[in-house]
């Protein structure tokens, strides 16, 4: 986080986690039911709440990140728009409550060793699946010296559907963020280019190069 602009997002991989926006109508963004599973340094929770002015709920496992936030990195306290959970994650989304109850699912779920996501199999993508309404998306940070984007991304397939996959090219530091979508067929890129376009201007990020950097997905058949 840079101290001056603790709104702004820095790191190139937590902008492009907030690559569902191309996803959505850029008029229902302040109406965006959001949830992060992992609050890390704050950095999407702060912006869903305070940029998008966006209803946001952030669970994390441990307490002493949520701490840690609130006291050095801006994370201001619980409000009528935001809630931080201190919570297990699987637990949440499994919780039947919950069902159809977000539009905008952010998972970025790495233990101290950052080796591969904690929770990557396919009934926790499941539960992701069901927890988002129709036109709800999904996006998930993939890294780690232990991580398989191919595995990982054929999970989410196998959740959402062969053709509701898609993914933006790695970051120079590894990081493959992996979209999923309920309810929708993926934008054509005309469409695409447009929101990115206003996404730009808007909230300056770099939503154009995020265009260019999408692929769909297609798991590979097994044998």
């Amino acid at each position: 986080m840079r101290v001056s602009k603790p709104l702004k997002l820095e790191l190139e991989y937590i902008q492009r986690m907030m690559a569902w926006m191309l996803l959505r109508d850029p008029a229902t963004l302040a109406h965006t039911r959001c949830v992060q599973l992992g609050l890390g340094a704050a950095a999407i929770t702060k912006f869903c709440h305070a940029v998008l002015r966006a209803p946001t709920i952030a669970v994390e496992l441990n307490p002493g990140v949520i701490e840690v936030c609130r006291n050095w990195f801006k994370l201001p306290d619980d409000d009528d728009r935001l809630r931080v959970i201190n919570m297990d994650a699987a637990r949440y989304v499994a919780d039947a409550t919950c069902i159809a109850s977000v539009d905008a699912l952010c998972v970025d779920l790495y233990d101290h060793e950052a080796a591969s996501p904690v929770l990557d199999d396919e009934s926790f993508y499941r539960d992701c699946w069901r927890l988002l309404d129709d036109g709800g998306v999904m996006s998930v940070n993939l890294f780690g010296r232990d991580a398989s984007f191919e595995r990982s991304a054929a999970r989410m397939a196998a959740a959402f559907g062969p053709d509701r996959i898609a993914k933006l090219a790695p970051t120079r530091d590894g990081n493959t963020i992996v979209l999923g979508w309920k309810g929708f067929d993926l934008p054509n890129r005309e469409l695409l280019a447009e929101r990115a376009e206003l996404l730009q201007n808007r909230f300056e990020l770099p939503a154009g190069k995020w265009v260019k950097l999408l692929s769909t997905f297609t798991a590979r058949p097994t044998t």
